[in-house]
């Protein structure tokens, strides 16, 4: 039974662990940009899902600091996604770890 308190507590862990990258994925820009060369000259577009399509919003051009900050976000939401899948799996091992013939 000791094995199952344990199990227990890694469980909820987890779960608060899969919300605090959830929290912090939706705290990031959504898309990324885009830089185009049109006529010799660099142009950038917001691109991002919405309803299951992507879109691309022109931007025009755009200040250096907006470019590295979102160049930073789509580093931090690979890593928060690498994450968010390893946590899921971890819970769904241990649910199933759980499940036996006890309910959860």
């Amino acid at each position: 039974m000791a094995i199952k308190g344990i199990l227990r507590e890694e469980l909820e862990n987890s779960l608060k662990m899969k919300a605090d990258y959830e929290r912090e994925l939706a705290k990031l820009p959504r898309g990324s940009l885009a830089k185009r060369k049109i006529k010799g000259k660099h142009y950038y577009y917001l691109i991002y899902r919405e309803h299951g399509k992507v879109r691309s919003d022109y931007k025009g051009k755009v200040k250096e600091k907006i470019i590295r900050e979102y160049a930073e976000a789509k580093k931090y939401r690979a890593k928060y996604r690498h994450l968010l899948s390893r946590v899921k799996k971890e819970i769904r091992f241990l649910k199933g770890a759980l499940r036996g013939k006890e309910d959860v």
